[in-house]
C-alpha cells in the first residue's frame, strides 16, 4: 500500500473518530471501513489480525452500548464545544498515558469545557456528572474502542 493510500486511510480513521462525537455520523463504522480497506489493499497476516480485532471490538462495543442508558446528551446541555474538548482530551490522554489515558482525558475534557463555560468548580463537577449520566459513558465506550482500533492500525502500519 502506498503512502498516499495510508494517509487517506488515516484521515478516514480520524474523521471516524470525530464522527463518534457528532450525533448522526457513523464514526465507528468509518473507522472499521478504513481498516477493512487497508486490510484488503495490504493482505498481510497482521492486517487481517487488526481487521478481525476491530470487528470483534466494535461488536463488543455495540453490546456494551446497548446495555448502557440511551444517549440524551443534547437534553443535558452538551454542545459541540464540549464534544471537541472531550474528544481532544481523549486523544491527548491516549498518547500521553498510553491507551488508558483516553478515559481520564475524555472526562477531563468535559470538565474543562464546563469549567470554562460555568466558571466554578462545583457547577462544572455537577455538569460533568450530568453529561456522563446522560450518555457520556456510551460515547466514551465507542470512542475508546475506536481509539484502540486506531492504535492497533497505527502500530501495524509503523512496525509491520
Amino acid at each position: 500500500m502506498g503512502v498516499w493510500e495510508l494517509l487517506l486511510a488515516g484521515l478516514i480513521i480520524l474523521f471516524g473518530l470525530c464522527g463518534v462525537l457528532v450525533p448522526g455520523v457513523p464514526g465507528s463504522w468509518l473507522v472499521w471501513a478504513a481498516v477493512m480497506w487497508w486490510a484488503l489493499k495490504d493482505p498481510q497476516p497482521v492486517s487481517w489480525f487488526v481487521l478481525v480485532g476491530a470487528t470483534v471490538g466494535l461488536l463488543l462495543c455495540q453490546v456494551v452500548r446497548w446495555a448502557l442508558p440511551p444517549r440524551r446528551l443534547r437534553e443535558s446541555g452538551a454542545d459541540r464545544r464540549m464534544a471537541a474538548y472531550a474528544g481532544g482530551g481523549a486523544l491527548l490522554g491516549f498518547f500521553v498515558i498510553p491507551v488508558l489515558g483516553a478515559i481520564p482525558g475524555f472526562v477531563g475534557g468535559i470538565y474543562l469545557a464546563e469549567r470554562l463555560r460555568l466558571g466554578r468548580h462545583g457547577e462544572a463537577r455537577a455538569a460533568l456528572r450530568t453529561a456522563m449520566r446522560s450518555g457520556g459513558w456510551s460515547v466514551l465506550v465507542e470512542l475508546f474502542t475506536c481509539l484502540l482500533i486506531m492504535g492497533a492500525w497505527l502500530g501495524a502500519v509503523l512496525w509491520g
